[in-house]
């Protein structure tokens, strides 16, 4: 009798093979069957990848990763630039330099730091979720920014403490903006609840990059010292390289959840073709700069309540300076979020194309009878109707197409109204 196979074994959809062998003697034997040098690649696969990959993390997690590797190694070089560039300007190597004054001028670039940190987080901590690749984007420009304020501060000794502070204070929104929305695109890839594993195999991407740019900069930095020309060429090439990177990472990025900016597009599309677009295609067509988008205000309270006294929401109109806001009441939800969006968003979509001579569709006429007369309560009751009588068939058209309905990304915050449906409000909850 031959040797005979017990069980096969396989890691995942990698190549490595195992299969257990019974022999003549009854011995149990181990065969690897893997191809050669897959032991090399699955150890390296296991060190810088998440357990499971491919399948472990959506389908952008590599093009993304190759883009961030790019970028962190561009900004490790051109940060090594700008600090020995700070370092100079502090007074290393200058005899006429002391101790105290340098160490004040660190203080104080960390303590404004601090500072800008606790605003940002404050004044725009709630919509890094909402607008994670815009910030991402922003974030990396700003990193770019204070790295160039870095470079030149030596130059104005005058005023080279306030450089450095103003690009503490931007290194600082950096670190807000970058860490958070680090932690939003690795939940977004993370498609086993690994989002521990997903970081901290992220992490030790970028440390091995890191350790890349570290042998480049110690070839680097002899040659360039003292040569200004050098210094500042090297800042543009890498610069424009970072910055085509991180522009590259946030475009491949598919997220399956709804913000503002891809609600926006898909609802002109719908109402332009009565087809709401892939995943995939909102995502390549979503603007990664900022926009204007909803605004809050408050005008002819009493009107809206007349309309909408039955509903969840309010949702008003400022014809005059195109703005479109929304209050939501005590006991609305997700859905409700999204169907305010929606109005919204229909509402706006009639609104640009009023005088574009554009053949609309002819539900929506009511709306558009309503602008063109310049009447805001025909076109709010108007609106209101025709989303009432669409918004289901769009909401299954979204979970047909893969769209998460839950949670939303619309940016709400947590102000809430409450209102009777006879449209006595109480004015102690405004």
């Amino acid at each position: 009798m031959g040797d005979t196979v017990l069980c096969r074994e396989g890691y995942g959809s990698s190549r490595v093979k195992k299969n257990y062998v019974s022999t003549n003697d009854g011995q149990l034997v181990v065969v690897d069957r893997s191809p050669t040098g897959t032991s090399v690649s699955h150890f390296f696969r296991s060190v810088f990848l998440p357990q499971g990959y491919p399948e472990s993390v959506s389908q952008d997690y590599l093009e993304y990763q190759i883009w961030d590797t790019i970028q962190a190694f561009a900004s490790s070089i051109t940060g090594t630039l700008a600090a020995q560039a700070v370092l100079k300007g502090v007074g290393v190597g200058d005899e006429n330099a002391t101790v105290l004054a340098a160490t004040m001028t660190w203080i104080l670039k960390d303590g404004t730091g601090m500072l800008g940190r606790i605003v940002f987080t404050w004044l725009r901590g709630s919509s890094l979720d909402c607008n994670s690749k815009r910030w991402r984007l922003f974030a990396d420009i700003l990193n770019d920014l204070a790295i160039f304020i870095e470079i030149l501060a030596p130059n104005f000794k005058s005023i080279f403490t306030p450089l450095v502070c103003t690009a503490g204070v931007c290194k600082s929104i950096v670190g807000v903006a970058g860490g958070a929305t680090r932690a939003a695109l690795t939940q977004h890839q993370a498609r086993r609840n690994n989002m521990a594993d997903v970081s901290a195999k992220d992490g030790s991407q970028e440390t091995l990059v890191n350790l890349a740019a570290l042998l480049c900069n110690l070839a680097l930095i002899p040659l360039v010292t003292g040569r200004q020309t050098l210094i500042w060429f090297l800042y543009v090439i890498f610069t424009c390289l970072h910055l085509y990177a991180n522009y590259s990472a946030v475009k491949c990025v598919v997220m399956e959840t709804m913000n503002q900016s891809r609600l926006n597009l898909i609802v002109k599309d719908l109402l332009d073709s009565s087809h709401i677009p892939s995943i995939q295609q909102t995502n390549q067509s979503e603007p990664v700069v900022f926009s204007k988008l909803l605004c809050n205000s408050a005008k002819d309270l009493k009107e809206l309540l007349l309309i909408y006294k039955e509903n969840p929401y309010l949702l008003g109109l400022n014809l005059k300076q195109g703005e479109i806001y929304i209050a939501l009441s005590e006991g609305s939800g997700t859905a409700d979020q999204l169907q305010s969006c929606y109005q919204a968003e229909v509402i706006n979509y009639v609104y640009e194309n009023l005088y574009k001579n554009k053949t609309l569709h002819s539900s929506l006429s009511p709306i558009v009878r309503a602008l063109e007369a310049g009447d805001v309560q025909g076109t709010l009751t108007a609106s209101l109707a025709y989303t009432n009588s669409t918004i289901e068939a769009f909401r299954q058209g979204m979970l047909q197409q893969g769209w998460a309905l839950d949670p939303v990304l619309l940016n709400a915050n947590e102000w809430r109204a409450r209102w009777d449906s006879d449209g006595v409000t109480d004015k102690k909850d405004f």
